[in-house]
């Protein structure tokens, strides 16, 4: 099960992600928890990703591509992989098949959680976390948690105009990347509006797992 997990933020591609990884140990590979990892690690490509992020620019393709090639060849992910946050343009999507390519392990599926920004931007907005123990509720839960007793709050990148501003930029940077892989046939469109567990349901269907 090779796969690349697309969807908007707030669309539900985290717990998704958390139950593959439950059920079929399979690695999540999140673009942000490897460039800390490489950082972190001191590794060539690492030390260059950092020298880009300390001058707040962006990451170039070639070394997010030679780090998601680096961690592709750990022995953890011989039986598939998720990949989250990468590819997110076109021209990384060519670079990456070309490197599954030379590794003999092409994608299985382009995984889209579909759901309506609307939606999105009610989930968003009335999603609080606990102060204390990080546990992530609504505002219906109140201002205490649920859990623990501790003190429920709202993100400040939760507010409406940045939610929809976050929208914006995953719409444009990413709808030629749902071309590409409708183009490749390998994207599979999941509705996300629903109960968790029926998605997760869809989604193993989907996979045929």
């Amino acid at each position: 099960m090779n796969i690349v997990l697309l969807g908007a933020p707030g669309a539900g591609k985290g717990t998704q992600a958390a139950k593959l990884v439950e059920e079929f140990n399979t690695p999540h590979i999140s673009t942000g928890d490897m460039l800390r990892a490489a950082v972190a690690a001191g590794t060539e490509l690492g030390l260059k990703a950092k020298s880009y992020m300390d001058a707040g620019d962006l990451v170039p393709d070639d070394v997010i591509i030679g780090l998601v090639t680096e961690r592709l060849q750990e022995p953890d992910t011989a039986n598939g992989f998720i990949l989250d946050g990468f590819p997110r343009t076109s021209p990384q999507a060519v670079a990456l098949d070309a490197e599954l390519s030379k590794l003999g392990r092409p994608l299985d599926a382009a995984l889209l959680i579909d759901v309506d920004p609307e939606v999105i931007v009610n989930r968003l907005t009335s999603r609080r976390m606990c102060r204390a123990c990080g546990y992530i509720g609504t505002e219906a839960d109140g201002p205490t948690c649920p859990k623990c007793g501790g003190e429920m709050y709202q993100r400040d990148d939760d507010n409406e105009a940045t939610v929809r501003n976050r929208l914006d930029v995953y719409e444009k940077s990413t709808s030629p990347l749902i071309d590409y892989y409708r183009g490749c046939e390998l994207l599979v469109t999941i509705d996300g509006d629903r109960d968790p567990n029926v998605v997760y349901a869809d989604v193993k269907e989907a996979l045929n797992l």
